[in-house]
C-alpha cells in the first residue's frame, strides 16, 4: 500500500542457538562467519527470513541446510532490535534455540565450518550472540524445570545416570543420585526396559524410554515436571 511507502525498511533474520548433549557435557553449535565484518570469527547460525517465510519456517530452514535435520525441537526465544546491534544495515534479529541429540546421524554442511563446543567453554562470538546463548540457556532451564524437555537431547533409550548428567549439565550442579532417581520415579514418565547397557560396567544398568502418552496426559490434568 502507497501509506506505507513513507515508513522505514528493515532487514529480518533469525539465529538459532543449537544444544547438544554428548552423554556428559551440554554443547553448542556454533559456525564460523564467512562474510565481513567478523569473517572468520565464531557466531550462531542464522539467515534473513524470506519473502514467502515465516520466521518459524526460516529458522527450519537454516537448522536444515546446517544439519541436514528435520522436526527438531525449536522454540522462538527473544527479538533483538538494538539499533546498532550489526555494522552493516539496521537488521533486527529473532532467536530461536533447538534441541539436537548428538547421538542421530548429523549430517554437518562442511560450508560453515561448524563445530561443536562445550557450553563452559564457549569462544568469543560476534555481535549480540554472547546475549542470546545466556538468554537460550536460561530459558533451556526454566523449560527443563517444568516439563521433560531435556528427553530430546538423549537417544531414544537411556540410563538413570544419562538422564541425571543430563540435568546436571543444564543446571551446572551436581545431584544426590538417590534422591535424583527417586524423584525421577516419582514422576511416572519413564518406562523401564529389560535392556542394559553394560559399557560401564558388568552388571550394567537398566535402559529406559520416555513416555510421552502419559506425559501429556498428566500435563492435561495439570501436572508440572519438576526435578
Amino acid at each position: 500500500m502507497k501509506e506505507y511507502l513513507s515508513y522505514p525498511k528493515h532487514y529480518v533474520a533469525v539465529d538459532c542457538i543449537i544444544f547438544g548433549f554428548d552423554g556428559e557435557n551440554l554443547k553448542i553449535l556454533l559456525v564460523k562467519r564467512d562474510l565481513e565484518p567478523k569473517k572468520g570469527e565464531w557466531s550462531l547460525m542464522g539467515g534473513f527470513v524470506d519473502d514467502k517465510e515465516s520466521s518459524d519456517e526460516a529458522a527450519s530452514r537454516v537448522l536444515n541446510t546446517l544439519t541436514g535435520l528435520k522436526d527438531i525441537y525449536l522454540e522462538q526465544l527473544n527479538t533483538y532490535t538494538e539499533i546498532d546491534r550489526e555494522p552493516t544495515a539496521r537488521i533486527m534479529s529473532i532467536s530461536y534455540y533447538a534441541l539436537i541429540n548428538i547421538a542421530k546421524n548429523i549430517n554437518i554442511n562442511e560450508q560453515y565450518s561448524a563445530k561443536w563446543f562445550d557450553f563452559k567453554d564457549i569462544p568469543e562470538l560476534i555481535f549480540d550472540h554472547e546475549a542470546m546463548v545466556r538468554d537460550a540457556v536460561l530459558r533451556l532451564r526454566r523449560r527443563a524445570t517444568t516439563r521433560p524437555i531435556g528427553f530430546e537431547l538423549l537417544p531414544e533409550k537411556f540410563t538413570m545416570k544419562d538422564l541425571q548428567n543430563l540435568y546436571e549439565a543444564i543446571f551446572d550442579e551436581k545431584y544426590d543420585k538417590r534422591n535424583f532417581t527417586s524423584k525421577i520415579n516419582a514422576l511416572d514418565v519413564l518406562v523401564k526396559t529389560s535392556e542394559k547397557d553394560r559399557s560401564s560396567s558388568k552388571k550394567g544398568s537398566f535402559l529406559y524410554t520416555f513416555d510421552e502418552k502419559k506425559y501429556n496426559k498428566k500435563i492435561a490434568e495439570g501436572f508440572m515436571f519438576k526435578i
